[in-house]
């Protein structure tokens, strides 16, 4: 393993997801890894003005034992990284390191390719380091990310359910500035990486084909047996919430005005008068 310096990550806020799963709001912060470390061991030339991003979800499912609970093992939990749109991310990740509690048997877990997950029972929350390592030619650095594991809802009245899940998931996205060209050629047509418009001019190496794998074994998660229970945070679903907010933010504004108006004995006006603007 490298003994770099880990690069740490912001924890995000939860939120209450539509279906009653706890989430994590949604975040579009980018995580900016330094890749000098690399040039040492990498002849490659470094692209200037270049970054690829790669957007990925890290979290837990949780689901409640119900009859078969006991004391120690009430529910049956899974702890994974996966690709935003549930792609391989065994493209840039080499492998995933989880931190569980210690009171767990070998605590730390080493997972080497895709899907980068672990399965686990237990009675009790706690949180789970996520270390991602990545290819050489990616980035020498680690990344550490760190996830509460949460077993019970935020609505705790009744009788958990069976079958519906704890759901806690976390949007990033992970960008790789001045990339090696061979790294770009490799990974420029795979659909985890997101890859900007390249400036003009800039010759590259002829593109490395994609492994003709089926997805499964390329750590594809779209067919995933706890898919159903993922979280969407694709770019069209963010622009949809995005539209909502600011048509909440403006009825919000016009809502105040009115207020104002009121408060200071304007009578209402369609149109504001000559010399006035609202």
């Amino acid at each position: 393993m490298s003994h770099s310096q880990p690069l740490p990550l912001k924890r995000q806020g939860e939120h209450l997801s539509d279906d009653g799963a706890s989430a994590i709001k949604p975040s579009r912060l980018k995580i900016a890894i330094p890749s000098e470390d690399s040039d040492k061991k990498n002849a490659n030339k470094r692209l200037k003005d270049v970054e690829i991003c790669v957007p990925i979800v890290y979290g837990t499912i949780a689901f409640y034992l119900g009859r078969k609970a006991s004391e120690s093992q009430s529910h049956k939990w899974t702890v994974y990284v996966r690709g935003a749109s549930n792609e391989d991310l065994g493209v840039v990740i080499k492998r995933v390191v989880f931190q569980l509690h210690p009171s767990f048997n070998n605590p730390t877990r080493v997972v080497e390719s895709p899907p980068f997950e672990l399965s686990e029972s237990g009675w009790g929350e706690f949180e789970i380091a996520i270390t991602l390592y990545f290819h050489s030619d990616v980035c020498e650095k680690q990344l550490d990310l760190y996830h509460h594991l949460k077993l019970y809802p935020e609505d705790e009245s009744g009788p958990q359910s069976t079958k519906k899940p704890v759901v806690v998931e976390s949007y990033n996205e992970i960008v790789f500035p001045e990339p090696s060209d061979g790294f770009l050629a490799r990974i420029q047509n795979h659909p985890a990486v997101n890859v900007p418009r390249l400036p003009a001019g800039l010759n590259l190496p002829s593109p490395v084909p994609i492994d003709t794998m089926n997805d499964k074994e390329r750590g594809d998660t779209k067919d995933h047996s706890l898919s159903q229970w993922f979280l969407n945070f694709s770019e069209a679903d963010e622009l949809l919430k995005l539209a909502a907010a600011r048509q909440q933010v403006q009825a919000h504004i016009v809502k105040l005005r009115r207020q104002l108006s009121l408060v200071e004995g304007l009578p209402q006006l369609s149109k504001p008068p000559s010399g006035y603007e609202l």
